[in-house]
């Protein structure tokens, strides 16, 4: 017996030495399954276990894969399993006793699932540009809103009238002062005073401007040169003096110098007196040929293109062939304008016969120098204000009529008083014929002289001759202001037909003529 229990002494400590080492080895393995810290407990999982097709195992071996025992439980014993478990797709299982959609229902569900999504997308885009305050939605509005009137023509406008000051101050060019007595329907415009001297603060020794620009500025605030064409004519050829002078700096290209060095002078002339539009198009004419034809040029052959350039064609003779004017005519004209004069002239010259009214009007009185010229070429005029207008109208047979822009809704700019007495001849059914060249054809369109316009000195209206200025004291009077318009606008209801260089065309075709133009500065 004493052999027999010294056998199993042994044994057991061999084997509680085996469970030591095993758990030692499994310690430093670090296996998913099992708790160390108790070698008798493991010691135990080393025995015969029952694996899950209810075998037996050895005791002493282990699994090369162990797995989780956490999550494997025995349903029969009613064990909730430990761990995360995924939860059966309940979407999945169909109803049998609800009848099965065709593919094209579901294709029909979701197209109309996109387009709902489509236009959550859009009404959030939309929602997100507007702005979530009024003061973003209104900025929004202010930025698309388009830009109607230039800067110059708004005078009323604090923030434009700044923008214009740094400008100028930029250019070193003199602004002119804002008058104190306006109109308030036109305080949108600039009233030029020839009281306030532009020039006053003008320095010739640091001065940047030519001094035939300065010249030319002068002459248009005082009114020594008027009319469209005149006015055109005279900007010439003080830029071709300007042109002649010219040196082209160093490292610098012609073209692009010389027109920046023709910018701050546009702006003197524009500050001494409103540019017309037969002067813009000169202008952008001018630069046109400055940017893209004296690319390869030197200064002198720079100076002998522009000797070629001629804004004012003549009048073709259209109006003789197609008898607009014939023998025993009454002819009314208004005020003095040259391309007038011409036509006239032209008509004598191949010996119509023919009588002349000319009708004028205050403040500037132009009707005498008309009248001085056409007597002087041997034509047969009478002279009557325009208040006596309808007198004339009796006898009238024609109205020839100046222009200073042909507008692109075919209404006719013109010397305020142009319209009255266009109404007039409407009312006798008097034909009224317009002569225009078409470089006096304007994209703007405009309905009321009150939007556009230029405003004249009002002390021009205080003058009256040899009799008693009455209002030559208006100043002292805050109640009382004077309004000196330039222009007003006749409608196109009122016009026969306009004569130009390219023949007689009616006043409606003035986009067609300018889209032809457009058309030849492209090709050429």
């Amino acid at each position: 017996m004493g052999d027999i229990v010294s056998d199993i002494i042994v044994l057991k400590s061999r084997q509680i030495e085996l469970c030591q080492t095993n758990w030692e080895h499994q310690k430093d393995k670090k296996p998913k399954g099992g708790k160390g810290g108790n070698p008798a407990g493991d010691c135990k999982g080393q025995g015969q276990q029952k694996t899950a097709d209810g075998s037996k195992s050895p005791r002493g071996k282990t699994e090369d894969n162990p797995t989780d025992v956490t999550n494997q439980t025995d349903p029969s014993k009613g064990q909730k399993p430990k761990g995360p478990q995924k939860t059966p797709n309940n979407g999945s299982q169909t109803d049998p006793n609800k009848p099965q959609k065709s593919k094209a229902e579901l294709k029909a569900e979701r197209r109309a699932l996109q387009e709902q999504q489509r236009a959550l997308k859009d009404q959030k885009k939309e929602t997100g540009t507007s702005g979530s305050s009024k003061d973003t939605s209104s900025a929004s509005v202010a930025k698309i809103e388009p830009k109607r009137v230039p800067d110059h023509l708004m005078a009323d406008d604090v923030q434009a009238q700044k923008k214009m000051a740094k400008k100028l101050e930029k250019q070193k060019i003199p602004q002119r002062t804002k008058v104190q007595r306006q109109v308030r329907l036109f305080e949108h415009l600039h009233q030029y005073e020839r009281e306030v001297s532009l020039t006053q603060s003008l320095s010739f020794r640091n001065s940047t401007i030519h001094p035939a620009i300065v010249r030319l500025g002068v002459q248009y605030a005082e009114g020594v040169i008027c009319g469209s064409n005149a006015r055109c004519l005279a900007m010439l050829v003080a830029f071709k003096q300007v042109i002649a002078d010219y040196a082209t700096p160093a490292h610098k290209e012609l073209s692009r110098d010389l027109e920046a060095k023709i910018k701050p002078y546009i702006s003197f002339l524009n500050q001494c007196r409103l540019m017309s539009v037969s002067m813009g198009n000169a202008i952008k004419y001018l630069k046109y040929n400055i940017s893209y034809g004296t690319r390869d040029l030197s200064e002198i052959e720079v100076s002998k293109t522009f000797e070629g350039i001629k804004i004012i064609l003549p009048l073709k003779p259209s109006c003789l062939e197609d008898k607009k004017i014939v023998d025993n005519d009454v002819i009314v004209v208004y005020a003095c304008s040259s391309l007038v004069l011409r036509v006239l002239r032209t008509a004598h010259e191949h010996g119509i016969q023919f009588r002349v009214i000319v009708i004028d009007g205050r403040p500037r009185m132009e009707g005498k120098e008309m009248l001085r010229r056409l007597v002087r070429a041997g034509i047969k005029c009478s002279y009557m204000l325009i208040n006596a207008v309808s007198y004339a109208m009796q006898e009238a047979t024609k109205v020839f009529l100046g222009a200073h822009a042909l507008l692109a809704n075919g209404c006719v700019m013109s010397r305020v008083g142009s319209s009255q007495l266009a109404l007039v001849a409407k009312s006798f059914n008097v034909s009224v014929l317009v002569c225009c060249q078409t470089y006096k054809f304007c994209e703007r369109g405009q309905t009321d002289s009150f939007v556009l316009n230029e405003l004249g000195d009002p002390d021009d209206l205080v003058n009256i001759g040899n009799k008693t200025a009455y209002l030559s004291d208006w100043r002292d009077y805050n109640s009382l202001t004077l309004l000196n318009l330039v222009y007003d606008v006749t409608p196109p209801e009122f016009v026969s037909v306009v004569i130009t260089e390219l023949g007689l065309i009616p006043c409606t075709s003035v986009p067609v003529v300018l889209r032809m133009k457009q058309v030849e500065t492209a090709e050429t």
